[in-house]
């Protein structure tokens, strides 16, 4: 079995002191590909230029994340539209909208994700999405856009059944993580797991964050890392019935098509 983990924030400074041995971790653990999320513009070149360190191993997102959406100007989106021109980067992305937190005023949010649509559609590149509590605006703005878009996830899904019909009628692919594991806050997944499309599942770990909750014996750290996605992965299998081998199989197979990944090194 082979995994992808397609949301891993790597740059993360929680990663300073041992992010080759993450890496390293993944592998043995089958996670032999890590796609590593951007969310600002200098964070998005410190994910490319950590994708560089790591040929076919790792690769990047180019984007700004809600919560930056104030820092972003019309003055950076020549800087971002060279990010996704670069081989290294399989998408555009984190953007979205995030009404939870409002750490950027609505009005930022809703101009800096219309722009980086404008990129991505551009760019030919598929979008790594970000909701929360902002649906029905999303979803208005992602629709006038949909169609020029190569492809798009709903990354770190959690939300409720309405909203996963939504985005499956809008031709969006899934990504599940560990937030399955948690019986608090992610038992409702149990059932909404199953009715994604085989074709539209992928998986990943938002490292650092979402440690599941369900591991044994626990980590005495509570970050997160690549090398829990078979974890997550064991839950969806449980989740739709299925063997978790051919839940590798396929979700694998999503992952590469999706952000166009060549065959992972040995």
């Amino acid at each position: 079995m082979q995994w992808i983990d397609i949301g891993a924030n790597l740059t993360h400074d929680s990663f300073d002191r041992d992010r080759d041995a993450v890496i390293e971790r993944a592998r043995r653990h089958r996670v032999l590909q890590m796609i590593v999320t951007g969310a600002s513009v200098a964070g998005s070149a410190a994910a490319i230029e950590l994708a560089r360190r790591h040929p076919d191993i790792l690769f990047a997102t180019a984007g700004v994340h809600p919560h930056h959406a104030a820092d972003l100007t019309a003055a950076d989106l020549p800087a971002l539209r060279a990010q996704l021109r670069q081989p290294e980067v399989v998408a555009a992305g984190e953007c979205g909208l995030d009404y939870y937190r409002n750490l950027s005023p609505r009005e930022a949010q809703l101009r800096a994700f219309e722009w980086q649509l404008r990129l991505a559609a551009e760019s030919g590149k598929p979008v790594f999405l970000h909701q929360r509590e902002a649906h029905a605006d999303f979803v208005a703005v992602l629709r006038e856009h949909r169609r020029q878009l190569a492809g798009a996830v709903a990354h770190c899904f959690t939300a409720a059944p309405g909203e996963l019909e939504d985005y499956l009628a809008l031709g969006l692919s899934i990504g599940i993580t560990g937030w399955l594991c948690d019986e608090r806050r992610g038992a409702h997944l149990q059932a909404l797991v199953p009715r994604i499309p085989a074709e539209r599942l992928l998986l990943e770990t938002d490292s650092p964050y979402l440690l599941p909750r369900d591991l044994a014996p626990k980590p005495k750290s509570r970050r997160n890392e690549p090398m829990y996605l078979p974890h997550v992965a064991a839950a969806v299998a449980s989740a739709r019935g299925e063997s978790v081998e051919h839940c590798a199989a396929y979700t694998s197979a999503n992952a590469r098509t999706f952000f166009a990944l060549p065959a992972a090194p040995p």
